[in-house]
């Protein structure tokens, strides 16, 4: 792709010398801290072309202001008092869903593109990934609203790929907590302690810039973006893969992120196989 630096991130020459290098050094941020950014992976002279191509999808985003908890679960589970789950937040982000992104932007090129799948893969230790049959939530442009933030979560992947195409004047930092919990272990004590701020020993944070890829996995990760500042949005590309192929989002999840869902995606839940027991 023109628009990727390929003399830093050789995308198109898997095994050569450079490859190899970016691919060990992203290994190991992940291994070692649950998170990996490739500063400028996306090339000076195409940020104001990829900043461009996001403002215009932006005004299309399905923004609603609700109520969550940090598994994205019912408020009115039943759960005990100290349960990290009985914490209410103001969720306030809004998504732009993948069939309202033009197929011919650089956001939408790169999700395609085979040799940037292989490398995402090879970063992540896996031998092959898949785009999401997903026509939603595939791909998305996800907006942060000046006064808004996008709460304390974790994502439903195991690993999650972004690339930011507008930077707010002030705010919008990525804090994350790696490994806080784990696929048998929710860990609900070290959670709660985050969230009512008794603890910010596990807290890291990654202020990102246009262009900057970031690589990392969500699913046992605490994370949000904190609150946006100034006069302009943060608008951030996520990209979904799947060490499966065919996979779709719940209805529940793909009601609360984009307002709406797809036969699709009601079919496809009377056969979907959870990967673990977690709460979401």
């Amino acid at each position: 792709m023109q628009d990727v630096d390929t003399v830093r991130y050789p995308l198109a020459a898997p095994g050569s010398d450079a490859w190899e290098r970016v691919v060990t050094k992203t290994r190991a941020d992940l291994r070692d801290h649950g998170c990996s950014v490739l500063p400028e992976f996306i090339r000076p002279t195409s940020w104001e072309t990829l900043r461009r191509e996001g403002a215009t999808v932006a005004p299309s985003a399905h923004y609603d202001v609700t109520e969550t908890n940090v598994y994205n679960t019912k408020l009115d589970a039943g759960l005990p008092a100290e349960h990290p789950g009985r914490i209410i937040m103001r969720r306030g982000n809004a998504f732009v869903p993948r069939d309202l992104i033009p197929a011919d932007s650089v956001i939408h090129r790169l999700y395609r593109d085979p040799s940037f799948v292989r490398f995402v893969a090879a970063c992540f230790e896996l031998p092959a990934l898949h785009e999401l049959a997903d026509p939603l939530s595939g791909l998305v442009l996800n907006v942060v609203q000046p006064g808004m933030d996008h709460p304390w979560h974790f994502d439903l992947n195991e690993f999650t790929v972004s690339l930011l195409t507008q930077e707010p004047e002030d705010g919008g930092v990525f804090e994350y907590c790696p490994n806080i919990r784990s696929a048998g272990a929710e860990n609900f004590d070290a959670v709660r302690a985050v969230l009512t701020g008794a603890d910010r020993a596990p807290v890291r944070a990654q202020t990102l810039r246009p262009g900057d890829l970031q690589l990392f996995k969500g699913r046992y990760a605490l994370h949000r973006v904190s609150a946006v500042h100034g006069d302009t949005a943060r608008h951030t590309a996520i990209f979904a893969y799947s060490q499966r192929p065919g996979v779709m989002g719940s209805v529940t999840r793909t009601q609360q992120l984009f307002g709406r869902v797809l036969p699709t995606h009601r079919d496809a839940e009377r056969h979907a196989i959870r990967v673990d027991q977690l709460l979401d």
